[in-house]
């Protein structure tokens, strides 16, 4: 198993690709928390997941939105796992609409989620991380295509995430600490289901036709949280079967 004795915090994983990710984790041995807004039930379908595998789990509410429960989040990650070596921002939030049209609410609840969030969790996070630590965000291929007009903010957010993943990974390079994006495409989840009513859409603009499961979201993100890809870091990987290609 690549990632025995790590201990990681995953965001907003009681579902999707984050409870996925927790899952991938753990089944390579790492010890892993996770947050959730609102459903405790599900949270804890992935913690008896990953205690399933052997591994110590604990799932901590926390809203992404408010930076005091994400700094908490990371502390209290830190006493019940005994510290941190891994990081994944993978918590989001996705709100479409024409600039015209929306709202200040909706814009400041996207920029929060999807951008400060990540950035308080990781600035909490280096406390802690040492050598060999590894901070993971969760982005989206819209960065580099936007196919529709109403995602105009969302592609925002996620585009500013990979500046700043190329500045952080410069920040930590000297400790040895990598930090990357993994940028799904269409991937199979509540937020974006393969019968929704832009799957048609983006079913066509990929070069594999169809969409992506959460487990091949999980699989890059346990690759980058591994000794593999220590020579990786600044980088965005696309995981979206050829939309940008």
């Amino acid at each position: 198993m690549m990632l025995t004795g790590k201990r990681a915090l995953v965001t907003g994983a009681s579902r999707g690709i984050g409870a996925s990710i927790a899952k991938a984790l753990a089944a390579e041995g790492a010890d892993v928390a996770i947050t959730y807004e609102k459903s405790a039930e599900r949270a804890a379908e992935v913690v008896r997941a990953i205690e399933a595998h052997g591994r110590r789990a604990v799932a901590i509410q926390a809203d992404s939105a408010d930076v005091t429960a994400v700094q908490a989040s990371v502390e209290r990650t830190v006493a019940k796992l005994g510290g941190l070596d891994i990081l994944v921002n993978n918590a989001g939030i996705l709100r479409v609409a024409e600039l015209k049209d929306i709202s200040l609410e909706d814009i400041d609840a996207i920029l929060n989620v999807n951008v400060r969030a990540p950035i308080v969790a990781s600035k909490a996070a280096l406390a802690h991380l040492t050598k060999g630590g590894r901070i993971i965000t969760i982005g989206s291929f819209f960065a580099d295509r936007v196919p529709a007009s109403v995602l105009s903010v969302y592609a925002g957010s996620k585009s500013a995430l990979v500046a700043f993943t190329k500045g952080l990974a410069r920040e930590l390079g000297p400790k040895e600490i990598t930090v990357n994006l993994v940028q799904p495409g269409s991937i199979d989840t509540d937020m974006n289901p393969t019968n929704g009513p832009f799957a048609g859409t983006l079913q066509q603009i990929t070069a594999l036709g169809r969409y992506g499961a959460v487990e091949d979201i999980a699989n890059a993100v346990a690759f980058l949280a591994s000794a593999k890809a220590q020579y990786i870091t600044g980088s965005a990987l696309t995981v979206d079967g050829g939309a940008i290609a």
